[in-house]
């Protein structure tokens, strides 16, 4: 068990300034966005102009990714004129590290001058109207971990991170999400939901009765990522959008036959994986169109 000086040490300010500031030494980017690629979607980081990638091993104090669909690097470059840092690979608690590890990019790309984060993740569908390919804009979360004390932000608080107790209800920016339906409206993508999402530990996939909850909680999906990322990136101010990529349809019947696997995530991402990169770099222009709008999305 670690002990709590351990853990904050994982995320302490002064690791997090060193690890920007040897990222800011080594590229020429600044990035404004940041974007975090989920199971089978690394694909958007392949998007970027004049990319320069760098593995998480060589970055200090960056944890590694060991998913299978991750490729666990940074990558650095330009989205329609945006500079922009994409991780293709992103960390999670069944990995084992500490939840401030597995949160430290967001505050290092804070450091660094993001501001926009925008996260993807793939997910089984609880919403019995979603079909396995439809992709829902995650609207709020349901963090279950936290329930049970786990969270990002336990701990002592710092200051130069954000407020003590930050606020949760507007975590999914409002105009955001509204900027992906007109998106979606225009490309005439007929498979875009919205709806809540719900984060478990993992790694192995929720039982029948664990499905059933969570729905009745009112989760549209479930997934192993993504709301800890956004604890973290609201904490610093920076606006979050989300996209949850239904991968597979949550077994909720106990007569079913069907059994969620990690390849029919990856091949779903795979299926996917043009149309979600067209839909996120249309965004991410629509951000540059408005940067210098005191109202900018």
């Amino acid at each position: 068990m670690l002990s709590m000086s351990e853990c904050v040490s994982d995320d302490s300010y002064e690791e997090c300034r060193t690890t920007a500031d040897w990222l800011l030494s080594n590229t020429q980017v600044r990035p404004t966005v940041g974007i975090v690629c989920g199971s089978g979607l690394g694909g958007l980081a392949e998007m970027l102009k004049d990319p320069q990638v760098f593995k998480y091993s060589d970055i200090p104090n960056f944890p590694r990714s060991t998913v299978h669909g991750h490729a666990g690097q940074l990558v650095f470059g330009t989205l329609k004129g945006k500079p922009c840092v994409c991780m293709q690979g992103r960390f999670h608690l069944y990995e084992g590290y500490p939840i401030q590890k597995i949160t430290l990019p967001m505050r290092i790309f804070k450091l660094m001058g993001v501001e926009t984060m925008i996260l993807t993740n793939a997910a089984g569908g609880l919403n019995q109207d979603y079909k396995v390919g439809d992709v829902m804009i995650i609207k709020d979360h349901i963090n279950m971990p936290g329930f049970a004390g786990i969270n990002p932000l336990a701990g002592p608080n710092d200051d130069r991170f954000g407020v003590r107790f930050p606020c949760m209800s507007d975590a999914y920016n409002r105009e955001l999400r509204q900027l992906a339906h007109d998106v979606a409206a225009e490309l005439g993508y007929d498979f875009l939901k919205e709806g809540v999402y719900s984060v478990v530990g993992g790694p192995s996939f929720e039982t029948i009765a664990e499905c059933r909850m969570l729905h009745r909680l009112g989760a549209d999906a479930v997934g192993m990522s993504t709301a800890h990322e956004v604890i973290v990136a609201r904490h610093a101010g920076m606006r979050c959008f989300a996209l949850s990529l239904i991968s597979n349809r949550a077994v909720m019947d106990y007569d079913s036959q069907e059994k969620a696997n990690h390849e029919e995530v990856l091949e779903t991402g795979r299926v996917r994986s043009q149309q979600l990169e067209k839909l996120v770099s249309i965004m991410v222009a629509r951000l540059e169109q408005n940067n210098n709008d005191d109202n900018a999305f």
